[in-house]
Parts: structure tokens; sequence; C-alpha cells
């Protein structure tokens, strides 16, 4: 049997129809100061212009993919189902939004590094590979 998920008691469908002013409770700390805070500093223009094409998209009205460098953006429930294409510093990866992301920031989800894989050294790396010969 499959266990439904549940955002603290609620259920994705409730959670989208709850207003931000009943959601900010259930968030954590720095979510909820952020949004507490959402009239001044948190919604600036690049805020309120995502949010805008969210709804777009959400009523189908938006062509194509969702692009932002908005990373410190927090996934609210109206983002549910969605794929937002976030920029790392190189591309753009795409994170598509689950409802167990709710309260998260988009920048989680698109990892701005990679592991690192180191090749073998090269003729003049260390005093020993001086006399390896090269074939």
């Amino acid at each position: 049997m499959v266990r439904e998920f549940k955002f603290k008691g609620y259920t994705p469908e409730q959670l989208q129809s709850l207003s931000i002013e009943n959601l900010l409770p259930l968030l954590n700390a720095r979510q909820r100061r952020s949004l507490d805070k959402r009239v001044g500093t948190y919604m600036n223009d690049e805020k309120r212009k995502l949010r805008e094409k969210i709804k777009l998209a959400r009523d189908g009205k938006l062509k194509g993919a969702i692009r932002t460098h908005i990373r410190d953006m927090i996934i609210l429930p109206d983002m549910i189902g969605l794929t937002i294409n976030v920029h790392n510093g190189k591309e753009f990866a795409a994170v598509a939004i689950r409802p167990e992301m709710v309260g998260h920031y988009l920048g989680e989800y698109a990892i701005t590094n990679k592991r690192v894989q180191h090749g073998a050294p090269g003729v003049g790396a260390s005093r020993s590979s001086l006399y390896v010969p090269l074939k």
C-alpha cells in the first residue's frame, strides 16, 4: 500500500487551497520570516515576475518551460506539478516540483558543483614522472 504524502497534516490539494497567510504557520522559521517581509524586500521584481509566469503556466497560457536565475525563491504549494529550469551557474537544471519540496528553496535542487574526477598525472607532474618513458 502506497503511503499518501502529507505536509504537516495537509494533503497537496488542501495545501494548494490555502492562502499564504494560512500557510505561514506551517513553514520553518527562516521561510516564515522571508515570506512575512514579502511586501518589502522578499518579493522583488524578479520574484514577482516569476510568480506571474507560474500562474500563467498553471493556467496553461505559457508556452515553453519556465527558466529562472532565482535560486532563493521558496517553493509554495501553487508550484506543485510544474517543471522549472533553475540556473546552477553554468546551465539550467530542470527541477520538477513535488509536494515534498514545499517550504524549500529552488536552489537546493539545482546543484552548483560536480564531483571532481582527477585524471592521471602528466609528464613533469612529479620528480619520478620525469624518468618514466612516454611509450
